[in-house]
């Protein structure tokens, strides 16, 4: 009994080809950080402070300061 398998090529296994496999792993790596940059900035865009009113600042802290 003899058990010799044969070795099947296939074109689409990334594990046989090692510069498909490193462009593969590339862009997946690229593209995971790019969306993760993505989505951290916009949830600090969809909860940044937005003010509603406006705030008075007393006239003696300006930088031209007006006193009484």
């Amino acid at each position: 009994m003899d058990k010799h398998s044969e070795f099947i090529d296939n074109p689409v296994d990334i594990e046989l080809n090692k510069p498909s496999k490193s462009r593969f792993l590339f862009l997946l790596g690229f593209f995971g950080l790019f969306i993760f940059f993505i989505g951290c900035n916009y949830g600090l865009w969809t909860r940044s402070y937005k003010s509603t009113e406006k705030i008075e600042v007393p006239e003696s802290t300006q930088y031209t300061p007006k006193y009484k």
